[in-house]
């Protein structure tokens, strides 16, 4: 690797530092900035372009990001990249050539240990970028390479030293199981609030900063997938009285406060933030498919009313 492509990747890691510090929603990046990218000695140098393997015009040779975009609703990606059972990302190949240019680059990346940032589309035009990642398998039977997440306190833009080998297998695995739970926490938050058009479902309060993604079915649950049909987007008060079986929420989306709490005399908030509540119709997507399932809260709605005594 020659110098200016280990600058251009460094300068490339500060500039995503930079850029989440200045995110106001937790770090999500928004597809323009990753477009625009940042200038090193007076060039542009993007981070993401049409394909999902991206190489700017001043590398050589080897990709600096790969993308997975994201989901719309009832569409399908046109590439299924997965995380495997080992906890690691499969990425796929750019088509069904393994010579592709692309497919080449990455083989490139991993034959020489270099980092790459991958970028995951939450929604349309939000990513999650996450950088070190590391091309650390190449599979052309079934077109996939194998991604590995690195802790950032030790990224390095050379080989790994052959006594350290397992020890950064291990803390890359670790770190791409902590990347993958909150990757999909990410994305079903800004599904979720995205489908409710940033209102909490209860209350209508339209404050991207106070709302939040709650599970209707726990996701500890078998049941409690991270899918908008067990979603609810609701305002943190909401979502915590939720959690805390303090308000229900029927399968026919009316709200019913528990007993207890109704008959609770504490001042104007409760009786604004909560008691006010009892009897609302729960605000819902346009979208059938986006909707709360009935089945769900049906068996959340049995648990409430295990708690209201």
């Amino acid at each position: 690797m020659d110098d200016a492509d280990a600058h251009i990747r460094v300068a490339a890691f500060r500039f995503l530092e930079e850029q989440r510090r200045l995110a106001p929603d937790e770090g999500v990046l928004t597809r323009k900035v990753l477009e625009q990218g940042f200038t090193y000695e007076g060039q542009r140098v993007p981070l993401v372009g049409p394909q999902g393997i991206f190489k700017p015009r001043l590398l050589r040779e080897v990709p600096l990001s790969i993308t997975t975009v994201p989901v719309i609703e009832g569409e399908t990606r046109p590439y299924d990249d997965a995380f495997g059972e080992d906890g690691l990302l499969r990425y796929r190949y750019r088509g069904t050539d393994p010579r592709h240019h692309e497919n080449v680059g990455l083989r490139l990346a991993m034959e020489r240990k270099l980092p790459l940032v991958y970028f995951h589309g939450v929604v349309p035009g939000l990513y999650v970028a996450e950088w070190p990642v590391y091309i650390v398998g190449d599979d052309p039977a079934r077109l996939t390479f194998t991604v590995s997440v690195d802790d950032r306190r030790f990224a390095s833009l050379g080989s790994t030293g052959q006594l350290d080998v397992e020890e950064a297998e291990i803390r890359r695995r670790y770190a791409t199981r902590v990347f993958q739970q909150r990757l999909h926490q990410r994305e079903f938050r800004e599904r979720v609030v995205r489908a409710y058009q940033y209102h909490c479902s209860v209350c209508r309060l339209r404050r991207d900063e106070l709302l939040e993604a709650a599970h209707i079915v726990p996701d500890a649950d078998p049941l409690g997938l991270p899918s908008l049909p067990n979603g609810l987007a609701l305002c943190a008060l909401h979502h915590a009285a939720f959690d805390a079986h303090l308000i229900g929420i029927r399968p026919d989306y009316q709200v019913e406060v528990r007993r207890d709490v109704l008959e609770d005399k504490d001042g104007p908030m409760l009786i604004h933030g909560l008691q006010g509540f009892h009897g609302a119709r729960l605000l819902v997507p346009r979208r059938p498919s986006s909707q709360p399932d009935r089945h769900l809260l049906e068996e959340r709605y049995a648990r409430f009313l295990r708690h209201t005594g």
